[in-house]
């Protein structure tokens, strides 16, 4: 089964944002923002960018009928800044022109005034004077000093990790329609449906159910969508509220770059202590977040954190805390893996930096502290159905880890002008929205009286192909053809209050939803198919779109079924609710159940490095990874692979910078670089481990959209090892991205 959407991609006919026909009047907005990073006293002076033809009404707070506000967990982010700026790119103010060429010229004229203050941009300074995102959280199990008393070997270092542009296709983009009874149907480059309804109604002070969200695909997302996403929609939403016309904004690439928040750079300063066996003994870590210059979901990210502090191993006595700090800089916001990267990023630099110190190969440490089944996590939930060792073995069994080693100790052996590394990479990565009341979804499921089905969730389509796994369950359950099934936009009429299609859960949440529906669906049609050919509806099986009686093939059709049913009035629509159980987290304690399940794998990659240019290729990554009971490989690899190279990009050559001022550098894609099909490893092989899958997983087929981006780090300490291997003086910095710069001044230094 491939993805339902290739062929309407392949043939250009998938509608997006700005493929929707365009009503006659629209009106185009384009948001002036903030040139400078921080400053108070605003004064605004539009007059002459009024005064341009085409020019409809430039909207700033003061035309906000409710609140001025978009912060969603902490209210902390203006959609129009008021008094004050707090990051170069703030909105400020939306201009609303007949075309978007009149809009551009119109922000020229526009006059900004201010009193300029002091920038933070370095989080070290935003930590010392105590400005911060919210309070720090930590977890803490076992006894640091004495797990102290049991190591004989003690390490003390520092990590960082770098920001991550989205750089999603599709940009950000949204377009208001105004309905009658001041009600509005919003078109909205979104994840999180929800999330822009409740925060548009607030900001126009209406109720949610005159605001109609729809979404039928995302160009990418990444958790850039997840809700920056918001404002723009929200915008578009107040002008079209005024005007009483539509309005539609796509941002440009530029603009987009410009105004939207980043993956979080992290600073982790660990201490990590070992026993002469080798057995992990204590982990003690302070995370530095820069959160940027507001809330957004940082506090959610920290939470992520902090539950896979500790990686894939079992460390009996931990103590993991996090500081999100407030600079001004843009809002940093969810990206895949969702902080989660940067913990897995600071453990493995702390192991490696202890293999070096004590002097043996740093896989003996990992392999030997494995998390195994019964282990508990820092976070109090006891791992069950473990998977790390069995993963570890099926990589060396299928790729021979022993044997790569000596083919890439034999190369440097033989060669001066190239040298090559290696490293392996373990994943366990935990399944759920850790925000409890996050994990439930529902489905509306219609079988139509010609057999056909239709199906509505709450989970966004972004190229992850999920709905075609929908299509799947419904296929599943009812035993037809997919070709009979249609998924429906992501409407919030439809299906109201769903959580956004983040975590790696949409496939589990909806589509447990979607099964429920096709199950009560099937229910009343064996009863049907049981009184037309008289038998009990316990010996109904309903497979190939015919009726089966006690195993027996019979004439009745899916068709015929469905037919049978509309006429004796069966209900043929059904609502499925699903809540995912077990899982729970108190945080008076900082201890629960957080997870549904956890994902494992391993990764094993290769890298070569040219020591006189500095240069590099990652040469092969092989990753045995645990699907579960993947309900379609050929999906489920497609985003093993893109996982993959997006997490190599953010270690070697995606780098985020910020000039004193808080001036995006970074700022275009002749400045910023991502990696081309010349990045990609020139193999990657990926076998899924067998197993029975888990219980919470949709049909047993385990969620793969963020945990594979931690294989991507291979890179990073198998590039290192390369570097070790021509330079046996080289101490590596454990700062993230390894650019070809910083490894040309490796080789030498």
């Amino acid at each position: 089964m491939k993805n339902t959407d290739s062929r309407s991609h392949l043939q250009g006919k998938s509608i997006y944002l700005d493929d929707i026909p365009e009503l006659q009047g629209t009106l185009y907005g384009l948001v002036f923002d903030s040139p400078v990073a921080h400053a108070k006293n605003i004064k605004l002076d539009y007059s002459e960018a009024e005064k341009l033809d085409g020019v409809i009404k430039i909207l700033t707070y003061k035309d906000i009928p409710g609140e001025n506000q978009i912060g969603a967990i902490i209210p902390d982010e203006e959609l129009f800044a008021e008094n004050e700026v707090h990051f170069i790119g703030q909105p400020i103010a939306l201009i609303v022109a007949e075309t978007e060429r009149i809009a551009r010229d119109a922000k020229k004229l526009i006059k900004f005034e201010a009193e300029e203050l002091p920038a933070i941009t370095d989080t070290k300074i935003a930590k010392e004077r105590g400005h911060f995102i919210a309070p720090p959280r930590t977890f803490k199990i076992g006894d640091l000093e004495e797990g102290r008393k049991k190591s004989k070997y003690i390490i003390k270092g520092t990590s960082e990790t770098g920001g991550q542009e989205h750089l999603y296709l599709e940009t950000q983009g949204a377009y208001a329609v105004p309905k009658e009874n001041e009600s509005i149907t919003l078109y909205s480059s979104t994840q999180g449906a929800n999330s822009v309804q409740k925060i548009t109604s607030e900001i126009l002070d209406i109720s949610m159910n005159k605001i109609e969200v729809d979404v039928n695909r995302l160009g990418g997302g990444f958790g850039g969508k997840e809700d920056q996403a918001t404002p723009w929609a929200a915008m578009v939403s107040l002008a079209a509220f005024i005007l009483k016309k539509p309005v539609k904004m796509v941002l440009a690439r530029h603009d987009d770059m410009r105004m939207t928040g980043k993956r979080h750079p992290y600073t982790a300063e660990y201490t990590l202590g070992l026993s002469e066996d080798l057995k992990i003994q204590f982990y003690d870590v302070e995370f530095i977040q820069d959160g940027g210059a507001s809330a957004d979901l940082s506090p959610a990210i920290t939470e992520r954190t902090l539950f896979h502090a500790t990686g894939t191993y079992f460390i009996p006595n931990t103590e993991i805390t996090v500081f999100s700090c407030k600079t001004n800089t843009l809002p940093n916001t969810a990206f895949r893996g969702f902080g989660g990267p940067q913990a897995f990023f600071a453990i493995d630099a702390a192991m490696q930096q202890a293999a070096d110190e004590i002097g043996v190969d740093v896989r003996k440490l990992q392999f030997k502290n494995l998390i195994k089944e019964n282990n508990e996590f820092p976070y109090g939930q006891i791992a069950t159905q473990v998977e790390a060792t069995k993963c570890w073995e099926a990589a060396d069994k299928l790729f021979s880890i022993e044997k790569q080693y000596k083919e890439v100790k034999d190369f440097n052996t033989k060669n001066t002008k190239f040298k090559k590394g290696i490293s392996i990479t373990p994943l366990c990565f935990g399944i759920s929205f850790t925000n409890t009341m996050m994990n439930h979804a529902r489905a509306l499921v219609h079988i139509y009286q010609d057999g056909s089905v239709g199906i509505s969730t709450g989970a966004v389509e972004m190229g992850q192909g999920v709905n075609t796994k929908m299509k799947q369950v419904a296929t599943h359950v009812f035993g037809i053809s997919i070709d009979k099934i249609k998924l429906e936009t992501t409407n919030t009429t439809r299906v109201a209050n769903a959580s956004p299609t983040a975590a790696s859960s949409g496939a589990d949440l909806n589509g447990k939803a979607v099964e429920i529906a096709c199950n009560e669906l099937l229910a009343r049609l064996k009863n049907t198919a049981a009184e037309i050919i008289d038998t009990n509806s316990n010996k109904i099986e309903i497979k190939d779109e015919f009726v089966f009686n006690n195993g027996k093939k019979t004439d009745l059709s899916w068709n015929k079924l469905v037919e049978a049913a509309f006429v004796n009035r069966v209900k043929l629509s059904e609502k499925g609710h699903y809540v995912t159980p077990e899982i729970r987290f108190d945080k008076s304690i900082e201890k629960g159940h957080p997870f549904a399940y956890h994902v494992y794998g391993t990764a094993i990659t290769t890298a070569i490095v040219d020591t006189m240019r500095g240069t590099y290729d990652i040469e092969s990554v092989d990753i045995v990874h645990d699907f579960g009971k993947s309900m379609n490989l050929f999906l489920d690899k497609g985003q093993i692979e893109g996982a993959l190279i997006q997490g190599i990009g953010w270690v070697t050559m995606e780098e985020i910078r910020f000039d004193e001022k808080g001036r995006l550098l970074s700022n275009s894609l002749s400045s910023y670089k991502v990696p081309d099909i010349n990045s990609v490893p020139k193999s990657v092989k990926v076998e899924a481990l067998e197993t029975e899958g888990h219980k919470h997983a949709i049909l047993k087929s385990k969620a793969v959209g963020e945990p594979p981006f931690i294989y991507g780090q291979g890179a990073y300490f198998a590039i290192q090892d390369a570097i070790k291997a021509f330079n046996p003086n080289y101490k590596s910095d454990y700062i993230a991205p390894m650019t070809h710069e910083k490894v040309l001044m490796g080789l030498y230094q």
